[in-house]
């Protein structure tokens, strides 16, 4: 077991929780019934990825020496549980964490703003996760392969349900059609870091545990290619993009994500339900 591979199951873990709250937040506000009701399902199925992952991570970390295990988080909270020995579990991983212990891509915390803003988000993001899950189907290790299988039944339906929306905002009215345009347009500059192959990304696909994102990436232009066109609408030109977020460098927004996710653990820690 690797560092390396730790943080490289934290990126794809921290993905589909911050993504999974940021859905979350329309629970109660969708704008009818049945996509209210639909987007809250999306958002559990992130969270129980979420929770696969991050059993198996805190499995991986507590296997770790303990001079290992020192360095691998800043978070005040989880060096006194390794100072004392004790072993983390899913919920360390997911509540006492600092903002710079996570390596979620910007794109999933950026904010929802409307229902174009999720739709167009959640179609760079859906998109990205049907080709990232079947290829991680072929990983060397057992558990990330099976989560990946599981995961891509599920991600199949997200995929669907963003590139339906996008094309009926798209090809809808001139409002539903302006606004489509400009979310789309907006977002483009965080989607470059989705298949960005940063240092984990190279060390984990050279052991054979991870996916080539330089590969993937001409599948996600393609697919997203195909939804903008029949949605009617302009593709972003290729320019910078935003990055960091895979090395723990966020935008304001993962902060007043993880005050509000995480602040029944830390205010009242150690609380059993």
């Amino acid at each position: 077991m690797s560092v390396q591979k730790l943080k490289y199951i934290l990126q794809i873990a921290d993905n589909a929780l911050i993504m999974g709250h940021r859905l979350s937040e329309w629970c109660g506000h969708g704008p009818i019934l049945e996509q209210d009701i639909a987007l809250t399902n999306i958002a559990l199925d992130h969270l129980g990825q979420a929770r696969s992952l991050y059993q198996y991570a805190a499995e991986q970390f507590n296997e770790l020496p303990r001079a290992e295990q020192e360095k691998v988080f800043t978070s005040p909270a989880l060096q006194a549980i390794i100072a004392g020995g004790q072993p983390i579990d899913e919920d360390d991983m997911a509540y006492l964490r600092d903002g710079w212990d996570f390596y979620n891509v910007l794109l999933v915390e950026q904010a929802n703003k409307d229902w174009a803003y999720t739709a167009a988000r959640s179609l760079y993001y859906d998109t990205f996760n049907y080709h990232f899950y079947t290829g991680l189907q072929n990983s060397n290790d057992e558990t990330l392969a099976a989560i990946a299988e599981k995961s891509l039944k599920e991600v199949t339906y997200h995929m669907r349900w963003s590139s339906e929306w996008v094309i009926r905002l798209g090809d809808g009215t001139a409002e539903s059609h302006k606004r489509m345009q400009e979310a789309a347009s907006y977002l483009w500059q965080y989607t470059g870091e989705l298949c960005t192959m940063v240092e984990t990304d190279k060390a984990m696909y050279k052991a054979g545990t991870g996916v080539n994102l330089d590969e993937l990436k001409t599948k996600w232009a393609t697919a997203i290619g195909k939804v903008l066109d029949e949605a009617t609408l302009a593709q972003p030109e290729e320019g910078w993009m935003q990055q960091g977020g895979k090395e723990g460098r966020h935008t304001e927004h993962l902060g007043y994500i993880l005050a509000e996710m995480q602040y029944m653990q830390r205010t009242y820690p150690n609380m059993e339900w």
